[in-house]
């Protein structure tokens, strides 16, 4: 975890639960990111973004804590505006808000990355958002589109095994601070 993240969770007094979420996210991005790196490093993304991004992209929830154990997305407006109110950029602020919005026009790879660890983390895994990350590896590595979604299928199955163990981990912090 970003040592930045750390202390802002500390500076909000999150809730035990989301920061051992974020964390598990985090987890999660630098195990993508460092498959992406080896598979295709062609594929260039920002990686320090993608780890900051999957670190806070829900830290709207020490706002809205209700969301911690039920539905919502008012987290998301919310976190990009407390990020940019803790002097973090724009570029790094946006995860927060786009976390969920990765079939937009116009998403780069490290929200990709970032929306699929959300997800595979707790083994949930989404064809139409692992095709479009899939498509970003399969035009930089120049190979078929099919062959991409294969190898990024292989590893994300290996995460999404490990989902018991995240979830139980997760589930071991209370939820209120």
């Amino acid at each position: 975890m970003p040592s930045e993240v750390s202390a802002l969770l500390r500076t909000l007094a999150a809730p035990p639960r989301l920061a051992a979420h974020l964390r598990l996210v985090h987890d999660v991005a630098y195990e993508l990111a460092d498959w992406l790196a080896r598979y295709c490093p062609g594929l260039f993304f920002d990686r320090a973004d993608v780890l900051f991004g999957a670190a806070t992209h829900d830290i709207g929830k020490a706002v809205h804590t209700g969301e911690l154990s039920g539905p919502g997305s008012a987290h998301e407006p919310a976190g990009r505006e407390l990020l940019l109110a803790h002097g973090f950029g724009p570029a790094r602020a946006r995860f927060a808000a786009t976390h969920a919005t990765w079939g937009e026009p116009g998403v780069s790879v490290e929200e990709l990355l970032v929306s699929v660890a959300d997800k595979v983390w707790k083994g949930k895994r989404i064809p139409e958002l692992e095709d479009l990350l899939a498509g970003h590896v399969a035009r930089a590595a120049g190979e078929e589109r099919w062959a991409a979604f294969l190898a990024l299928d292989e590893v994300l199955g290996r995460v999404a095994d490990g989902a018991d163990v995240r979830l139980a981990f997760q589930a071991a912090f209370p939820v209120g601070v």
